[in-house]
């Protein structure tokens, strides 16, 4: 006959009562009361009463006697509780060695961000960050959007924010603001002064000041202009968004950048916006992380920081 399998041991936590009720034996062995102990652990005693009869039936045993003159340790107590001190202070340096390790977590946060939200939106978001956690120290890597995902996915940062069509793969996201891109070009430029539309075959005809691959601007723009016959080799690829205004303002050719990156150069007019009709510039900007991986501590601050206020107008649905 086959053997029958093995009944599998009753879990732990059914057999060995809480933390919570060996405080309180704890408690009734140094005052020799449980209306003392009740109190040293901020209970009533009717509840301290509940509590120690449910543990002597989870136990099969009896823990006190109990008197008018007040309670005192069975045999079989005096060793429960001898137990439990030792479970107890395992109990509190394992505490102690994970709050340890949320120290050092919210020591440091690590972010990495794409141009765009690292030089007008992340400023704002950290100054509110330090207020709340001014002990924890922030250090920012800015880069592209496929550089911020190689960034999180070897571990190199704990939360990321990138500009581009989608969530990089490997990671987990969600939308935290909206942005357009813009075309833009110097007042002396021909298109300054047009009084018709930019039509999307014609900026796909013309070589532009550009990001370079792998930015989120980058891929927004291809994707919109893609439809829209072969696009025309970039005047300029640059990885900096002040080298791109720089290039425009120059006279150089026609730029397109983010629209909260132009705020002061449009005031001032040392940039002008070109309209331009039928093709879809929006995008969503998002904050991620690994996979699986939810925020915690000072990152899962920061996140919520992001939706608390929109800053710059990047709030708004375009």
């Amino acid at each position: 006959m086959p053997s029958e399998p093995p009944v599998p041991p009753a879990l732990l936590s059914h057999r060995v009562p809480d933390l919570g009720a060996l405080e309180l034996l704890l408690a009734v062995a140094r005052h020799g009361s449980l209306g003392r102990a009740a109190r040293d652990v901020g209970i009533t005693q009717p509840a301290a009463s509940s509590r120690i009869r449910s543990m002597e039936r989870q136990l099969g045993l009896a823990l006190l006697d109990r008197s008018p003159r007040g309670s005192r340790l069975t045999d079989a107590g005096a060793l429960v509780t001898d137990w439990a001190r030792r479970v107890v202070e395992a109990a509190e340096a394992f505490d102690a060695g994970a709050q340890a390790l949320r120290d050092r977590r919210d020591s440091r946060l690590r972010v990495a961000a794409s141009m765009t939200i690292a030089e007008y939106l992340l400023p704002g978001w950290l100054i509110a960050l330090r207020a709340e956690r001014p002990g924890t120290a922030v250090s920012l890597l800015a880069g592209n959007s496929a550089v911020v995902a190689e960034r999180l996915l070897s571990g190199e940062a704990d939360l990321g924010f990138v500009e581009g069509l989608s969530v990089p793969q490997g990671l987990d996201g969600t939308v935290i603001a909206h942005d357009r891109l813009v075309v833009v070009v110097a007042p002396s430029h021909a298109w300054a002064r047009r009084r018709t539309p930019l039509t999307p075959a014609e900026l796909a005809a013309t070589p532009l000041i550009l990001r370079e691959h792998g930015s989120g601007t980058r891929q927004v723009l291809d994707a919109a202009l893609a439809v829209h016959g072969p696009l025309a080799p970039p005047l300029l690829e640059l990885s900096s968004t002040t080298a791109l205004k720089g290039a425009a303002e120059s006279g150089a050719g026609p730029c397109v950048l983010s629209e909260l990156a132009l705020g002061e150069e449009l005031s001032a007019r040392r940039l002008v916006k070109v309209p331009i009709a039928g093709a879809r510039l929006r995008r969503q900007l998002r904050a991620v992380w690994p996979s699986g991986h939810r925020p915690t501590g000072p990152a899962r601050d920061l996140l919520a920081l992001t939706r608390a206020e929109p800053s710059g107008g990047a709030g708004q649905a375009y």
